[in-house]
This record gives structure tokens, sequence and C-alpha cells, in this order.
């Protein structure tokens, strides 16, 4: 199933090219939303499909008692008040928007597997947050070194004071070096529970770097609203701790109310149901 993208045509690059203590850029994206009907009604529906598919919910829900909506929001979603709900869906919006970012705008293959698979709405997925797949060419079954394989950790910071996400992201990303076996594995198996063979060996190419190279890159996400964002904690980051520091790249999504648009997106993504 495809999805309009247009909510990331919000995602505007602001010029602001800020420089780690150990000298890596840091890209400063604004998430400039607006209460536009139409875009964020196609934007709900495509949230709400990375926690259940629409041709699924009906199947699901039967047996419960529950509307669409309430299914939704007391099976699926995570909390809106009662903790770590709150904590848990501005993470969970964080690593889907990391997810569209690198799907629509770095042009990656990003399986969509990872919610829909969770089994407490008010807990993080485990594994690496959001993993994506660039192919050189079209066929899969040659492979090429030009392949790439990039996964992103994403840390959300929407309320409160920021306590410096992008090294949080940073220092959770070198763990992706050790995840990503497993992280692969669990995608390729979601798929083969579908019988969905084609996607598992485009997974499967990037089982074995030793015998099959590809390029490997990671990237680390802070998300934060305009109100905790600070150029000197930015700039306080340290990267080179890292394990493939010359691969990583750093970002920094910021946004007004940004909190007030993930429960927006939420309550609407459960009443279109």
């Amino acid at each position: 199933m495809s999805f309009s993208f247009h909510h990331m045509k919000w995602l505007i690059d602001t010029g602001n090219q800020l420089k780690t203590q150990d000298g890596k850029e840091v890209k400063v994206l604004e998430f400039q939303h607006e209460y536009n009907d139409e875009i964020l009604s196609e934007w709900a529906k495509h949230f709400r499909n990375q926690y259940c598919k629409d041709e699924q919910i009906d199947s699901l829900r039967n047996g419960t008692g529950l509307s669409r909506k309430e299914y939704l929001n007391q099976i699926k979603f995570p909390d809106k008040s009662i903790p770590p709900g709150p904590s848990i869906r501005a993470g969970d919006f964080a690593e889907i928007l990391a997810a569209d970012y690198l799907e629509y705008q770095l042009r990656h293959w990003v399986p969509r597997t990872r919610y829909s698979h969770k089994t407490i709405r008010n807990e993080s997925e485990k594994g690496s947050d959001t993993i994506g797949f660039l192919f050189f060419t079209d066929d899969i079954s040659k492979g090429s070194s030009q392949d790439t394989l990039t996964i992103i950790e994403s840390k959300a910071k929407y309320t409160g004071q920021h306590d410096n996400k992008l090294q949080t992201a940073v220092e959770h990303s070198n763990k992706d070096v050790i995840r990503k076996a497993e992280t692969l594995n669990a995608i390729k198996q979601r798929f083969l529970d579908k019988e969905d063979y084609t996607n598992s060996k485009r997974i499967e190419r990037f089982q074995n770097e030793a015998d099959n190279p590809y390029i490997q890159q990671f990237g680390a996400i802070a998300h934060l609203d305009n109100n905790n964002y600070a150029d000197d904690v930015i700039t306080s980051v340290n990267a080179s701790k890292h394990s493939y520091s010359n691969e990583l790249f750093l970002i920094v999504i910021k946004g007004k109310e940004m909190m007030k648009l993930v429960h927006e997106l939420y309550k609407r993504a459960a009443d279109e149901a």
C-alpha cells in the first residue's frame, strides 16, 4: 500500500549548519506544519497504517466488542495521558517521521514492519529505530558494492528542557552496530511470516557484509520543540567515540508545538479509521 508524503513538504532545511565539538556537521531542519485538513488526513491514514493496516482492522477488532476508534486507542496506540504513554507517542512519532525522511528525502526503501508487531502499546519496540536500503541496480539478485544500508537512531524531546537528545542519539546509534544483524533478521522473518519472499530476499542481500559488501551509514536525529532547542546544546555534542564516526550523519528536526501535533495526529488517525 502506498501513501501520500505531502506532509514531508513541511520539512524545511533552515540552512543553519552547526558543528559539534569534534567537527561534525549537524543539519538543522524545521517541521513547519500547518492546519491543512486534506494533508493531515492523508498523513493520519499513513500514520495509522504503521500500526494496523486499514484492510485488517475489522478482522483484528472482531471479538473485542470495540469500535475501530476504540480498538486503536485502547489496543494499538500509546496512551495519551497515562505514563509512559505520552513519551512513547513522542518516540514512535519521531521514529516514523525519520522513516518518512529516509524514504521521501533520501530515496531509500524502508520496510514498515516495526509498529504493527508491538505487543505492548506503552512500550518502545526493541531493535534499531529506523532502517532503510538503497539499491544501486534493479536486479537485487546480483547486488552491488554501491548498495547502501542506513540505520537511524531517533531521540525525541517535545516538552520540558532539552537534555541533549542528539548526544543520546549518537551514543545509542553506536549500539546499532551490534543490533544490525538481529534487526535484519526480525524484518526478514516478518516478511517470511507473510510469505513475502521478494522482500525477504531484499533483506537477505544485506545479511552477509563480508561476502556481499555494501555501503553502510548511520544517522542520529534529535527531534525537538522550538521551545527547548538551543544551538549551544547541539554544538556541545561529541561523536568521536562512535564506531563509524566517519559514516555518521547528524540531524536536528525541530518545530512549533510538536507535542500538540503528535496528539492531534493520533486523534485524527483513530477518529478517521
